[in-house]
């Protein structure tokens, strides 16, 4: 697999800061992944972040993290979520101009993790993964069947009864890790394989 590699790009509120890790030979489609809150330090360099992305690399995937507008070197200013999903679908954009192939991933960690549900609506992607997702703090609505969410027992950020209720209507499937908070703390590796078997499956 090579190295990650970082550039700026054109969005709606001026330049995002993108990161793209080309698994090489293996390349089955593009994974685009987002990070937590951006006004509660959430940029493309959190862990559980890194975490999805190498999980996305090491299963075929082109693992493209960004920041989104108003973190790092991205240009705008934060904007509830809605500014957000725009970034997302430019980087999405970019990203099928240069590897027009293969399958789509939304993949995205709590604030994250809404925006990518909330840009799945339009995107359709193949595989949707959800880590922690921001209900109840956001309009989380129906997510396609056959999505991935993932949430920890003990998270105090994201309720995991509030997940469940999220999810129960939805009849989705939720794998909680036990004894896990909101961060994963100590739980990266096996997240990334459980994101890892489900991108392969």
């Amino acid at each position: 697999m090579q190295t990650a590699e970082r550039a700026l790009v054109e969005g709606p509120a001026g330049r995002i800061e993108i990161l793209v890790a080309d698994p090489g030979a293996v390349r089955r489609g593009v994974a685009i992944v987002s990070h937590p809150h951006s006004l509660y330090g959430g940029t493309m360099d959190n862990k559980v972040v890194q975490t999805l992305a190498k999980a996305c690399q090491s299963a075929g995937f082109v693992a493209v993290r960004f920041n989104f507008r108003g973190v790092g070197a991205s240009d705008g200013v934060y904007d509830d979520g809605r500014g957000e999903r725009e970034d997302l679908l430019a980087v999405e954009k970019h990203a099928r101009s240069l590897y027009p192939d293969g399958d789509l991933v939304l993949a995205g960690f709590s604030f994250g993790g809404y925006v990518a549900a909330a840009a799945a609506e339009s995107l359709k992607p193949s595989r949707l993964v959800l880590v922690a997702p921001a209900v109840g703090r956001f309009p989380l609505g129906t997510v396609a069947p056959g999505a991935l969410v993932v949430h920890g027992e003990e998270d105090d950020v994201v309720l995991l009864r509030d997940l469940l209720d999220w999810a129960r209507p939805q009849r989705l499937p939720v794998v909680v890790f036990p004894g896990t908070g909101h961060f994963f703390h100590g739980m990266l590796a096996p997240l990334q394989n459980v994101v890892s078997a489900y991108l392969r499956r």
